[in-house]
């Protein structure tokens, strides 16, 4: 995974300020999956495989945020919370969950969660989710969660976009697609890479989808303005102004 670049560091500064998140999964897989799109974000990340390494850590240490799997071998995610809970460590929790039924959720919230995942997942939503736990948890103030470029802006929390005084409506995955993009302007994004942040971290399917979503991104955007989205051939996709 290559390293951020330095406009890219200065955004997310606003935004984690080191924030320390512990991973924990007992499929080596999403930890690694989970853990390498976290750090590439700017955040701390540990890593723990089972729920009572995972109870250890958070007892010894000061974490920001868990991002806890429920199906754990020893001690599932909700007791690993509740017994957090009794502790008086009311570190924020996100669910990493294969239950999406209604009792299994209000379950995992009514212990001290924050937020859950399901599985499949987008690396993107992952991401996203952890902003928003971190931001209400921080009180973060509502210009820190806008994205720009060029007459771009984003605004995370509330999933709008603008070019110029125009919305931009985009599905959730045009969205995340652009946010990558913004993230990383100027700097050239393959296909594999484009992959492993917007689509889900087991995506087995064909590389053409980037394209198909590029040119849905291109279609919406270039509408109201110069192309700012350009292929870089044999390579993958830019964002830059024209001339750049």
């Amino acid at each position: 995974m290559p390293s951020i670049t330095r406009g890219t560091r200065a955004i997310l500064a606003r935004v984690s300020e080191s924030a320390r998140i512990l991973v924990v999964d007992d499929e080596a897989s999403i930890i690694d999956a989970v853990g390498t799109v976290l750090r590439y974000e700017g955040y701390d990340v540990s890593e723990a495989m089972n729920g009572r390494a995972a109870l250890a850590l958070a007892q010894e240490q000061q974490f920001d945020l868990l991002v806890l799997d429920v199906m754990l071998p020893d001690l599932d995610g909700f007791e690993v919370t509740r017994r957090l809970r009794e502790d008086g460590i009311g570190v924020p929790v996100l669910f990493l969950t294969a239950k999406n039924e209604v009792s299994d959720l209000v379950a995992g919230l009514s212990v001290g969660g924050d937020d859950y995942v399901a599985k499949p997942f987008s690396l993107a939503e992952i991401v996203a989710r952890t902003k928003a736990i971190l931001r209400r948890v921080r009180g973060t103030e509502d210009e820190d969660r806008r994205l720009r470029f060029a007459d771009l802006v984003m605004d995370e929390e509330t999933h709008e976009v603008w070019r110029g005084s125009e919305p931009v409506r985009l599905t959730a995955t045009e969205f995340n697609l652009l946010r990558l993009f913004l993230l990383n302007p100027r700097r050239v994004l393959s296909k594999d890479q484009i992959i492993d942040h917007v689509w889900h971290y087991d995506f087995g399917g064909n590389q053409n989808i980037v394209e198909t979503y590029v040119r849905y991104l291109r279609k919406k955007l270039d509408v109201l303005g110069p192309p700012l989205i350009h292929t870089i051939r044999l390579v993958g996709y830019v964002l830059r102004e024209p001339g750049e």
